[in-house]
Order: C-alpha cells, then sequence, then structure tokens
C-alpha cells in the first residue's frame, strides 16, 4: 500500500461490507487505499434465496468478488477474521496482518438455533442457500405425501431473537400460493406462531394489517404472542401450555453476531455497540460496525446499505477535514415476495430504549411510512434483484449515481400510486 494514502480496512464481503468499499473509493478516489476480507470468494444475494426451494438457482444469485475489487482497485483478501490490535491499528485476517487508520467491521450475523430446544434437531431452517434447499426437498415429499389423503400441517416458527423475520413471512405466503397452483391447498393446514406482539412488529400497524389479511384470505392460522419453550419431533410447545403439532417445520432461529471482538463494546448477543448516526463503534475513534454486525435492532438488507453509506461518508468526511454530508436515518425498504403478487413497505423508524420494543415506526413520518399490496410490486421485486447485481459486479455502490436515482424515481412513483394506506 502506498504509505501516503489513508488506509481502510474492511472485513466483511457480504452487503454493508461492500457498500462501505465500494462507496468509499467513488467518493475518495485514489486517496484512500482500501482492503476488502471477505471468507467467501463471492457475494451471496441472499434476499433471493427464498426463490431456491420452488427451482430457483443459487448460482444465479452469487457475484464473484475478484472482478469488482481489481475494477475497483480494492485488495481481496481472502479469509476470515482473526484478531485485531487496537493500539498498533492491525487486523489480523487471512493470515496477513492489515494496518489500517479506519477499519469497518460488517461480518454479519449468524444464526443458533440451538437457543431454543430441538429447534437444531427437527426444524428445516433458511439461513443459507443449501437450507433453503432442503426445505424445496421437503416441500415436495409434504406434496407428494397429501396425495394420500390425510392433511399435511405446516407450521412457521419465529422465535424470540429474531432480528428479521420478513424472508418467513415471505415463504408462508409464497408456499400458500405454490399448493393453490398444484391445486393441493385444500390437503393442507398452515400454521404460523410469532413471539412477537404483532406481526412484523417492528414495522409497525399497517403491515400487521396487511398480513392479518392476507392470512384470513388465504385460511392460514396464525399467533402473535406465542413464544416457543420446546420443538418435539411432531409439536411445538409453547409458554402458557399451547402445543401445536406439525408434519413440517420451517424457522427462521435465533440471531447472535458472527465474529465475537475482544476488547469491544457489545451487547449480550455480540452485536457491536455503535453510535447511531455514524455507526463507529462506542468508544473507538477509528472502527465502525455497519449491517448486522453492529447493535440496530433491526437486520435487513436496505437498512445495511444505509448504515454502509453512514459509515463511507463519516470516514470520507474525516479525510477531507469537514463535516459529514449525512447520517444513518433509519428508513426500511422491502418488497415481500407473495409469487400472485407482492407487498412493498417504506418504513421509518427509530429507537425506543425499550428492549421489548427496541423500534418502533416514526411518530412524525406522515406520508413516509406507506404500504402497499399489488401484482405489481412483483415488478418492482425483480427490478431491484436485477439493479443490485448490476452494480455490485461493477464496483459501484448501491446507493449512488445516476442508475439508482432512476431507480429511486421509478420506486418513489410507484409507492405513491400502489400505496393504499
Amino acid at each position: 500500500m502506498n504509505a501516503d494514502r489513508t488506509r481502510v480496512v474492511v472485513v466483511g464481503g457480504g452487503f454493508a461490507g461492500l457498500e462501505s468499499a465500494f462507496l468509499l473509493r467513488k467518493l475518495l478516489g485514489d486517496n484512500v487505499a482500501i482492503t476488502l476480507v471477505s471468507d467467501r470468494d463471492e457475494f451471496l444475494f441472499k434476499p433471493n434465496t427464498i426463490y431456491i426451494p420452488f427451482g430457483g438457482s443459487e448460482e444465479s444469485l452469487k457475484i464473484r468478488l475478484a472482478r469488482p475489487t481489481a475494477k475497483r482497485n480494492i485488495d481481496l483478501v481472502r479469509g476470515s477474521f482473526e484478531e485485531l490490535d487496537r493500539e498498533r491499528r492491525v487486523v489480523r485476517a487471512g493470515g496477513r496482518e492489515l494496518p489500517y487508520d479506519y477499519l469497518v467491521l460488517a461480518t454479519g450475523a449468524a444464526m443458533r438455533a440451538e437457543e431454543v430446544p430441538g429447534l437444531a434437531e427437527y426444524a428445516e431452517t433458511i439461513w443459507n442457500p443449501a437450507e433453503m434447499a432442503s426445505l424445496g426437498r421437503r416441500l415436495h415429499e409434504l406434496l407428494e405425501r397429501s396425495a394420500n389423503g390425510r392433511t399435511q400441517t405446516i407450521h412457521f416458527l419465529v422465535p424470540p431473537n429474531n432480528k428479521c423475520a420478513g424472508p418467513l413471512y415471505e415463504l408462508v405466503l409464497m408456499v400458500d400460493t405454490w399448493l393453490r397452483r398444484h391445486k393441493a391447498r385444500d390437503g393442507f393446514r398452515i400454521v404460523w406462531t410469532t413471539y412477537e406482539p404483532s406481526y412484523i412488529a417492528a414495522f409497525g400497524p399497517k403491515l400487521h394489517t396487511v398480513v392479518t389479511e392476507e392470512f384470513a384470505a388465504r385460511g392460514i392460522e396464525g399467533h402473535t404472542g406465542w413464544r416457543v419453550e420446546l420443538v418435539e419431533a411432531d409439536a411445538v410447545r409453547f409458554e402458557g401450555g399451547e402445543r401445536r403439532e406439525y408434519d413440517l417445520l420451517v424457522s427462521f432461529p435465533p440471531y447472535v453476531a458472527a465474529v465475537r471482538y475482544s476488547g469491544l463494546a457489545a451487547d449480550e448477543r455480540g452485536f457491536l455497540a455503535t453510535e447511531p448516526g455514524s455507526r463507529r463503534v462506542v468508544g473507538e475513534d477509528r472502527i465502525y460496525a455497519p449491517g448486522d454486525a453492529g447493535d440496530f435492532p433491526v437486520k435487513q438488507a436496505f437498512l445495511a446499505f444505509l448504515q454502509a453509506d453512514a459509515v463511507a461518508e463519516d470516514i470520507a468526511a474525516r479525510v477531507e477535514r469537514r463535516e459529514p454530508a449525512f447520517a444513518f436515518e433509519p428508513v426500511s425498504m422491502c418488497v415481500m415476495e407473495e409469487f400472485d403478487k407482492a407487498t412493498f413497505a417504506q418504513v421509518p423508524l427509530h429507537l425506543t430504549g425499550d428492549p421489548a420494543r427496541p423500534v418502533e415506526v416514526l411518530a412524525s413520518a406522515n406520508g413516509a411510512y406507506r404500504v402497499g399490496v399489488s401484482p405489481a410490486w412483483r415488478l418492482g421485486k425483480k427490478m431491484l434483484g436485477l439493479y443490485l447485481p448490476f452494480r455490485f459486479k461493477a464496483g459501484r455502490p448501491f446507493h449512488a449515481g445516476a442508475p439508482w436515482k432512476a431507480m429511486e424515481v421509478g420506486l418513489k412513483a410507484m409507492s405513491t400510486t400502489l400505496a393504499r394506506r
């Protein structure tokens, strides 16, 4: 590395890591030397793994990292985090010592299914492509079995400490549509249970209403405020004595930090404590934690992008000796697939300080809190699925430049036209 340039090391090759690295290159040009550490050779567009159980391709969701990093003159180190020496400002990863002026820890989250007794043994989980493929095989097995005349029960379970159940909400609605298309829905009972006080509780009453209506229209038995106690081979037991039998259990397990960093401020689950606007790690002047590695209570790709943008802007401002032009403002944007239609949500959030309900819809959001349901939103989902790989393959940030402005205009126009609440 050129010693005259500011050295930034980004650990993590997911949404937050790549967005931080690519935006830093755009903001600072050749004035910054960037090293990206990734434990994989490719980036996985994880939100679209929901299509794998229904025949979607895993390979189509991967972007090899070598080409975009080479395009942007980013040093790619293949390996995992090993050790951090804050005094020397050196991070060890992939068997190398990497000196830094600023360090971005974007190592994401992991699942801990064993936190719920029996969950790892008996549930189909949905964290990675292999698990999604396994779920697909089980669904086809049940579809064949239903032809024998016995009703099959599929139970979708959200346990406590899951930080973003959105993909599971997508899957339950997609499974319902899939079964209808196979003319087999009458042979299935679909049950949904969640510890949340309402459906997708972090995203407020509008989405709860949408899910309530969808469940009612589709004949899905839904329960909120049910906290799982134990998973058995054929049933789930809940606090309070409720019990539900199943033929197939599908769950999104509790979240924990993928990497724990000794000496850095973190919560009990290993998520790094951060300053809200800059995503700087509390007590650290040169270390940042955007995305799922940090302590923002909702783990979601769009929020990870916004946090990464704030990190890149904060570092760029410090290098250029100016004030940051913006900070992280948590506005979630998502499109939930249902196969026959999709649900769009734009949700401005704020931290409450209440551990039981750490985020809620920003009271002053007014017209910025939008929810809409329409077949047209499936087009919006496809647009996002094409746009992000297009940007990342070119080594460009998600939220920057003329392509994003055009995408943003399209999404805003659709949300204004199609929002019904």
